[in-house]
């Protein structure tokens, strides 16, 4: 997901920049809106976004795409912390990590952001919450949450790059074919993505319900997690 600089071009990459912006304003709202209602909100946030540095910079160079597979982890902060949220934390991840371990690039930014951050959080948490309104059990919504997001990611970035490369290859062939690149690597990722984000969400609801008021606990239990942290 980690596209480096010098492949998009500043056509691209400019674009990308404009339509990720359109979802960081309003996520830096709602941040600053939930931080003045709730004052353990920024702490919370600020940990989610260490999460998600940790876990996509785990990642494995693709040669074929010019590019890298690895988890995301925004699915997850998406279901904790919201999915405008999760795209203001994203673009901040992806500056420290392509300024301080050469991970993506600075004119990148914006596309990767939106790969990761945008498509991968929106789609995972969309997964989420329409599993949970069919009564799904938590550790399965959770877990398709963290594998939709993982793989769309990746397809937007294949997306990003066929975009900008294709030069005489139809469109939609030269975005299968980067694809096909990530594939090897990334369709095992986003399975232990999958199993990652089941098993933190399942733990957090159990160990520290107040964190995630709302959150229904397994179908089987009838309980409901209340804002004060007691059930019912």
């Amino acid at each position: 997901m980690h596209i480096e600089d010098g492949i998009l071009s500043p056509l691209a990459w400019g674009s990308w920049y404009a339509v990720t912006t359109g979802f960081i304003i309003p996520g830096i709202k709602e941040i600053n809106k939930k931080a003045k209602e709730n004052l353990a909100y920024k702490p919370f946030l600020a940990m989610t976004g260490v999460a998600v540095f940790v876990i996509s910079a785990m990642h494995l160079p693709v040669p074929v795409t010019g590019s890298c597979s690895h988890p995301c982890g925004t699915p997850l902060a998406a279901i904790i912390v919201g999915p405008l949220a999760t795209a203001v934390i994203s673009a901040i991840v992806l500056f420290f990590q392509a300024i301080f371990l050469g991970h993506g690039g600075i004119t990148t930014i914006g596309a990767n952001t939106f790969s990761m951050g945008i498509v991968g959080g929106i789609s995972g948490y969309i997964t989420w919450k329409l599993l949970r309104s069919l009564r799904s059990p938590l550790w399965l919504a959770a877990g398709a949450a963290g594998f939709v997001g993982d793989i769309l990611t990746y397809l937007t970035s294949s997306f990003e790059l066929a975009l900008s490369l294709h030069g005489n290859v139809p469109l939609l062939k030269q975005w299968m074919i980067f694809f096909m690149g990530y594939g090897p690597t990334q369709l095992p990722l986003a399975i232990a993505e999958a199993v990652f984000t089941a098993a933190v969400l399942q733990v957090m609801v159990n160990r520290r319900p107040d964190l995630l008021p709302g959150i229904k606990l397994l179908p089987k239990t009838s309980r409901e997690v209340k804002p004060n942290g007691s059930y019912q």
